[in-house]
């Protein structure tokens, strides 16, 4: 794929990732997976050369760089057939919430290890009634003395089993209008009163899910991360990567599948031809190529707005590039598949499984037909039916 608009540094970096990722492959996670363990070894390798890292701040061990170098290495990495989910959640989201908004014993505490690896943070919004509505969130913090007491629950938390503390989004109540605001609090996971139970799902990923249940569960003033009153601002200072970063785990899954359907046309011949040769092959196929590339374009608009600090321009745009690229990552997979046939199905060439898996960027962090709510009310000016 191209990168005419990549910096010399940027592609040293997806050049480097990549190669990273290639000396791993799709073989090394499936083969983790079936011995249901977690990505340690990549995920480690990954820490110590900084990649995971890449996007927080140097005084506190990372790279200097942003949500723009920070979706390189999830692309590249998903590109090579061993994407590593919680890049998504402990760095882009955690990490930048801390660094933009903790206190500096909350970077000293968090960061270096985030960046490193050694240390892995997971993020609670979604809840059995709200989804990720934060304005119908119940999981709520009241005042103790100096310390919070925080109950409620949460559902579909990523890598709970592997995570230090959970970063959790409650809900306090304002002293002047009663009215429950959101508020962001690190919750470690050993802290007594929080439960987690695993979510059995149909997908088989390294990264399991899970439903968490907050029993009254004390914690410390310095748990709250930020200004009890910063609210949305800083609830959507970790969603915004968050969308920039599926979207780079769309995209390097899409480009995974169709790199092993281009190689299989190529090679594949019927009646004297390879079949890469038919345009009902080559067409869909192209097809594909162009959607993947466009969804990174808008990736990378997205990445580089946020960078920039522009936030609402970047709620837009991460919006839109989610959408792109989830999209894009179904037709890829779906196309790749269909252009191996029988082949498709068989775990020698490792793409039926992706048939579910492309649907989680469709899916998560929010359904495209929220997103599409978005547009249409905040780009387009049109009036809500809710």
């Amino acid at each position: 794929m191209t990168t005419l608009i990549e910096s010399e540094e940027h592609k040293a970096l997806r050049s480097a990732v990549s190669a990273l990722g290639n000396r791993y492959g799709r073989d090394y996670l499936t083969r983790t997976l079936a011995e249901g363990k977690p990505l340690t070894e990549l995920w480690s390798e990954a820490g110590k050369l900084g990649y995971l890292g890449v996007n927080l701040p140097e005084e506190h061990g990372g790279g200097g760089g942003g949500i723009t170098e920070l979706s390189i290495v999830l692309e590249e990495l998903g590109a090579a057939g061993s994407p590593l989910l919680m890049l998504v959640v402990s760095p882009a989201i955690c990490g930048t919430v801390i660094a933009r908004f903790g206190t500096e014993a909350q970077k000293r505490d968090w960061l270096p290890g985030l960046a490193d690896g050694t240390k892995l943070m997971a993020f609670g919004i979604t809840e059995p009634d709200a989804g990720s509505n934060s304005h119908r969130i119940t999981t709520t913090a009241r005042r103790d003395g100096a310390d919070w007491l925080l109950t409620g629950r949460k559902v579909f938390i990523s890598g709970v089993d592997m995570a230090d503390a959970v970063l959790i989004v409650g809900r306090t109540e304002d002293a002047r209008t009663g009215r429950l605001k959101p508020c962001l609090f690190i919750v470690p996971t050993d802290a007594p009163g929080f439960q987690k139970r695993p979510i059995d799902m149909e997908l088989k990923a390294a990264e399991k899910q899970f439903e968490l249940v907050l029993d009254d569960v004390r914690l410390p003033a310095d748990a709250l991360v930020g200004d009890e009153d910063a609210g949305l601002l800083q609830l959507f200072a970790g969603l915004n990567p968050e969308r920039v970063m599926t979207a780079a785990f769309a995209i390097g899954m899409g480009r995974y599948a169709l790199g092993r359907a281009i190689e299989y046309a190529r090679d594949r011949t019927v009646w004297k031809t390879p079949i890469g040769a038919h345009q009902a092959i080559a067409h869909p196929l192209a097809q594909a190529h162009i959607d993947l590339e466009l969804a990174r374009l808008m990736m990378q608009k997205a990445a580089r707005l946020y960078d920039a600090g522009d936030d609402i321009g970047a709620g837009e745009a991460a919006n839109m590039a989610k959408y792109a690229a989830g999209e894009a990552c179904v037709k890829a997979v779906d196309q790749a598949v269909h252009t191996l046939g029988g082949n498709g199905l068989t775990r020698e060439y490792g793409l039926a499984s992706l048939i579910t898996a492309a649907r989680v960027a469709r899916i998560a962090p929010v359904s495209r037909e929220m997103i599409l709510n978005y547009v249409s009310h905040q780009s387009l000016g049109l009036p809500k039916s809710y």
